[in-house]
């Protein structure tokens, strides 16, 4: 990476408990020296696994990055309920359950699986009124909150023993987990709440590849030769390449000629400035032979007038 682009970029945590999404952007932030800093998904206290941390002019891509699919590693215990729906809240009911059925636990996994309707739990990080529901939720209050349509791809079952189910749940952006285990739990009629939550993807970032809870809090580790480029948020995504004066006219807001047409007329793609680095996140037009502007990243011309994206 160059000197200025390496003021910006991704840095994927695999997050500690009881640590909060925000602790995480706080250490980032010192360490790193940036004030403009960010993440892509809040992740549960009690919960581990990946959190990406934006930095710089990557907080520009969160809305795309927080699209990616996500997948985790769930630990459910059932036969219990409580007001977070995970084993560490405040107990509402007890059931005594017996060895529970692995097609019959399938069987209703399978009944969670496409697009769904979750209520969100009062313990989560939704703002309502102006406030943080979790804040509300700890004075006491709940308000009613409307079902959600979410996206889960597949529910696999790693493990059962006894009233405790390891699942592998793959989804999309709004999905809690946490509730999916009160559903589960409720359509088998013991009830059920998270013992163990681990976040072990999000996108093209895998757990295994993350900066360990330990080294982020080693300050003898050097973070910025762990922070990734910028596209490695749009994985995946198709690219146009713009030569010297369609990317300047490109980075001064303006729609710049795409040379020869790409094909995905209408789509969002990934901007590099000619073999060089990504310059912005355009939408191709006038049948693919124009792309405008939709986010433009400052972090990798030195020099260039900052606009607002």
């Amino acid at each position: 990476m160059t000197r200025d682009s390496s003021r910006s970029g991704i840095l994927v945590v695999d997050k500690g408990a009881p640590a909060t999404s925000f602790d995480v952007v706080a250490i980032v932030r010192r360490r790193l020296g940036v004030r403009r800093i960010g993440h892509a998904g809040t992740l549960d206290p009690d919960a581990t696994g990946v959190l990406p941390v934006l930095v710089g002019e990557a907080t520009k891509l969160t809305p795309y990055l927080v699209d990616h699919e996500k997948e985790y590693l769930a630990t459910v215990r059932f036969g219990l309920t409580t007001d977070t729906h995970d084993v560490s809240g405040r107990v509402l009911s007890e059931t005594p359950v017996g060895e529970i059925a692995r097609d019959r636990l399938a069987d209703v996994c399978r009944g969670l699986v496409g697009r769904i309707k979750q209520v969100p739990p009062m313990y989560s990080a939704i703002h309502h009124e102006g406030r943080r529901l979790y804040e509300l939720a700890r004075a006491g209050i709940e308000v009613a909150r409307a079902p959600r349509e979410v996206f889960v791809r597949a529910i696999t079952i790693e493990k059962l023993e006894g009233s405790r189910a390891t699942l592998r749940v793959v989804c999309g952006k709004g999905t809690y987990v946490r509730v999916l285990a009160a559903d589960l739990g409720a359509a088998l009629g013991c009830g059920g709440a998270v013992e163990h939550l681990v976040r072990l993807r999000v996108g093209p970032y895998e757990v295994r590849d993350a900066v360990s809870w330990g080294e982020l809090l080693d300050r003898e580790i050097d973070l910025w030769s762990r922070v990734r480029p910028i596209e490695t948020a749009l994985a995946g995504w198709p690219v146009v390449r713009l030569d010297g004066p369609s990317g300047a006219l490109f980075t001064h807001g303006q729609a710049a000629a795409v040379v020869p047409p790409a094909v995905d007329a209408g789509s969002l793609v990934r901007v590099h400035d000619g073999d060089g680095p990504v310059i912005g996140v355009g939408e191709l037009i006038a049948g693919g032979s124009k792309v405008k502007p939709v986010r433009i990243l400052h972090a990798d011309r030195s020099g260039t007038r900052v606009l607002p994206a």
